[in-house]
């Protein structure tokens, strides 16, 4: 079966000839021996000839069969009818409920060529619209909860991530630079570190010469950049096409953080490690972070992909910012994140009472730190980590239920703590007695969020400056006297980025 699109360039073939040959559409039925109304549907791309009405429309035309189903549009005019009928099936269009131009031999070509062009950048603009912040808040909330059914578990690609690292000659602890460097090999692709990277991104891949840029390691071993690597080189194993919506973006954006999570800690080794530790009643996960050379979020985060579904444990993870506000999360154990009206957890205060909101106090950022928070949901235990960032201090807690406790260094710290929030009165609303005291003789001046007024990032990739990044490419392009291999287009089985070349 024939697409839309080649139906009608089959058409507009046929109508070519037929009008290159002078012929009305009467006088070419009775050659075939079908009528014009049917004739009259296979030029407009309305229905599909079959195999013999097509031999017998090239031997009355003078031409072959080859010929008339050439993917290409016999004539600019032909093109750009093709285009104008194609934007007028869009689904964009259509929302707009606005009358149908038909293409027919009276409009001038001109008046097509405009026609066509607004719809190009009406597509164009589509495309950079986006969504509002509220819409951007929905999409990441569908797909927290969409890792919440499956309990952060993607099969897919952990076998996929664990045998191109195995390929790359992983065996066991960390996932080698030189490990990452032959992945990127194995798909033709080059890794280069420079320190001109656009600063809209966080690496720039160009397809037309098969190179991953990166920016130069900030400390020796640089393991950060490891994940950036395998970032870049998931785009590609993963025939991600470019974005058409936020959700689209976001999505991608998880799979690609999943997928380098898997090969730097390969689920062959990562469950051996932790089974072995949980046997041992030893759960740690600054252990884990070590054992594999990643970050501690990194491997908090890894524990909540394998926790459930290979340990029997159900879990939870938040990284909360200065200020107690989460800045990410995730929770299959039935922990009462808050949330807002729209179901988003990001940017709600956690209850003061909570573990990870006690770490942002503490100045030993060194070990972990250990709680008992009893919840109108249950009792659950964590484990904290506080840390500082270039945006200011933040916590990391990854904690379980009571019940799970028993499998984790830390079960038998003696803090304890009680939290009924969503009750204000729990840690946001003020004694009564301090609320006289203050609330006629206070005067704060609150510091603004400017993040609030922000408007969301645009374009296929959200706030990636194109000037910028194609600025860069040409001046790190291979130039014609390079015979280097890097100068022929990476490719891979089934892969196809889009048409400008290049990943931000």
């Amino acid at each position: 079966m024939a697409s839309d699109d080649e139906r009608l360039t089959v058409g507009r073939r046929i109508r070519h000839l037929r009008t290159a040959r002078g012929l009305t559409l009467d006088a070419l039925s009775q050659r075939v021996g079908v009528s014009s109304s049917m004739l009259s549907l296979v030029e407009n791309g309305r229905r599909e000839p079959r195999l013999s009405l097509l031999r017998d429309l090239a031997d009355a035309l003078g031409a072959s069969v080859n010929d008339l189903i050439d993917p290409e549009p016999p004539s600019r005019r032909a093109a750009l009818e093709i285009a104008l009928e194609r934007a007028q099936r869009s689904g964009s269009f259509q929302r707009l409920g606005l009358p149908l131009v038909r293409p027919a031999r009276g409009v001038p070509t001109p008046v097509l060529e405009q026609l066509v062009g607004l719809h190009d950048e009406l597509a164009r603009r589509e495309l950079e619209a986006i969504a509002t912040p509220e819409e951007a808040r929905r999409a990441n909330t569908q797909l927290r909860l969409e890792r919440q059914e499956r309990d952060n578990y993607l099969p897919e690609l952990e076998q996929l991530g664990e045998r191109m690292a195995r390929a790359a000659g992983y065996t066991v602890g960390p996932l080698t630079h030189r490990s990452v460097t032959r992945m990127a090999e194995q798909l033709g692709l080059e890794i280069r570190h420079v320190d001109d990277l656009p600063q809209s991104t966080r690496t720039v891949t160009d397809l037309a010469h098969g190179r991953i840029y990166l920016p130069p390691a900030s400390t020796p071993g640089g393991h950060g950049l490891r994940s950036l690597a395998l970032q870049a080189i998931a785009h590609r194993v993963l025939a991600h096409q470019r974005p058409t919506s936020y959700e689209e973006f976001l999505r991608q954006r998880l799979q690609i953080t999943y997928f380098a999570s898997c090969c730097l800690m390969p689920q062959g080794a990562a469950v051996e490690f932790l089974e072995r530790r949980k046997r041992d009643k030893e759960l740690a996960i600054e252990d884990f972070r070590d054992a594999f050379g990643v970050t501690h979020e990194a491997a908090a985060q890894r524990f909540t992909s394998l926790a459930t579904h290979h340990l029997d444990i159900r879990v939870h993870f938040l990284r909360v910012s200065d200020d107690g506000a989460i800045y990410r999360g995730y929770a299959n154990d039935g922990l009462p994140l808050p949330v807002d009206v729209t179901g988003a957890i990001e940017g709600q205060p956690v209850c003061r009472k909570w573990g990870v909101r006690a770490a942002l106090t503490r100045r030993d950022h060194a070990t972990e730190s250990y709680q008992y928070t009893d919840t109108p949901a249950g009792t659950f235990w964590c484990s904290t980590q506080a840390g500082a960032a270039p945006t200011g201090k933040f916590a990391l807690a990854l904690g379980v239920p009571f019940s799970s406790a028993k499998w984790f260094r830390g079960r038998d710290t003696a803090v304890r703590r009680t939290s009924t929030c969503p009750d204000e009165a729990c840690c946001r609303r003020p004694a009564p007695d301090v609320i006289a005291r203050w609330s006629d003789r206070s005067w704060p001046s609150a510091r603004i969020h400017q993040h609030v007024f922000s408007a969301l990032p645009t374009g296929a990739f959200p706030g990636v400056d194109r000037s910028e990044v194609y600025a860069f490419l040409d001046r790190h392009a291979p130039r014609p006297t390079e015979g280097s291999p890097a100068s022929s287009p990476a490719s891979s089985p089934g892969t196809s980025l889009g048409s400008e070349g290049a990943h931000g």
